[in-house]
């Protein structure tokens, strides 16, 4: 536990120092750059969010017919995965 929490500490002080280095030497504007940074982030988690609400649905499909149940609706594009 002691190694997991030191592990973290460092990828945190890490990242905290990249970031910081980013803002430093980008080649644009800083508030550019953190309006990129931010649409980037919210992009990436919206896709994430898809793929998770997909994979739940494929995931409770499938446990549902091994349960002999019948499986709810897969949302859109989910069943060809």
């Amino acid at each position: 536990m002691n190694k997991l929490l030191s592990f973290m500490l460092g990828l945190g002080a890490g990242a905290l120092v990249g970031a910081a280095l980013v803002m430093l030497f980008a080649p644009m504007a800083g508030d550019d750059l953190v309006a990129r940074l931010r649409q980037g982030w919210q992009d990436t988690l919206a896709e994430a969010r898809k793929a998770s609400e997909q994979r739940r649905a494929e995931l409770e499909a499938e446990l549902a017919a091994k349960r002999g149940q019948t499986p709810p609706r897969l949302p859109p594009g989910a069943a060809g995965r």
